[in-house]
């Protein structure tokens, strides 16, 4: 077995573990993680067909670090998003307003702010 068939496999059986997991669970976060898995499965299948030549294909390359850069946004942007809908299923709101927050605060911040 070849170094590349060995990448090939390692890429698809981590995608199939990330695919088992989306299918499988129904926690957001847990799905989130699955999503992940299935890209980093995806990157490394990428990586090993960049270096079936004998020089490596640079354009697969820069397309695996452009896809992680999008990756670890998405993943941002996701995290926000289920910590908000957390939020509203527990009857927070998903943006406090100012009125909250300065009910959270104690006396003396909130004296403090009201000075000029």
């Amino acid at each position: 077995m070849s170094g590349l068939q060995l990448y090939l496999i390692l890429g698809a059986a981590v995608f199939l573990l990330g695919l088992h997991g989306l299918l499988m669970t129904t926690d957001s976060i847990r799905r989130l993680i699955a999503v992940n898995l299935m890209g980093a499965g995806i990157f490394l299948i990428m990586v090993a067909l960049a270096g079936r030549i004998s020089p490596p294909d640079p354009v697969l390359h820069a397309l695996v670090v452009t896809g992680l850069v999008v990756a670890i946004s998405a993943t941002a942007f996701a995290l926000r998003l289920i910590t908000a809908a957390a939020r509203v299923d527990s009857g927070q709101s998903a943006v406090p307003d100012k009125a909250s927050r300065l009910a959270s605060k104690s006396e003396s911040d909130v004296a403090e702010d009201s000075r000029p």
